[in-house]
């Protein structure tokens, strides 16, 4: 079961690909990296697992072992470990994909249609 919402994943990807097409020294780092710091244990072995999912490292069927392994493994704070992975945005939208969750969904929880 997935101990993170959709709608923070989909937030994470969004500040993620700012962050990634950004001008250094503009905040966007700061930002994701305290979204991050703010989540719970959980979400952030979620996040990960989400993330390993998205680039090939677990397959979705085995989503409950990556999340144990993200807690076994995490010996780096989660957002100093994320910020290092190129493509990031990608392999978050990937895993969410590979999940069945639509990220066009996740993002209308974040910001619903008037």
């Amino acid at each position: 079961m997935l101990t993170i919402s959709p709608a923070k994943i989909a937030h994470v990807i969004i500040r993620a690909r700012k962050f990634d097409a950004d001008v250094p020294g503009s905040g966007q780092a700061r930002e994701l990296r305290a979204f991050i710091a703010a989540l719970n244990e959980d979400e952030k072995a979620a996040l990960t697992a989400v993330m390993w999912i998205g680039r090939d490292t677990f397959d979705p069927s085995e989503l409950e072992e990556a999340i144990a392994t993200a807690r076994a493994e995490a010996t780096a704070p989660t957002e100093d470990y994320l910020l290092g992975i190129p493509m990031l945005s990608d392999h978050l939208e990937d895993g969410l994909n590979a999940l069945g969750i639509s990220l066009e969904e996740a993002e209308e929880d974040i910001y619903p249609s008037v």
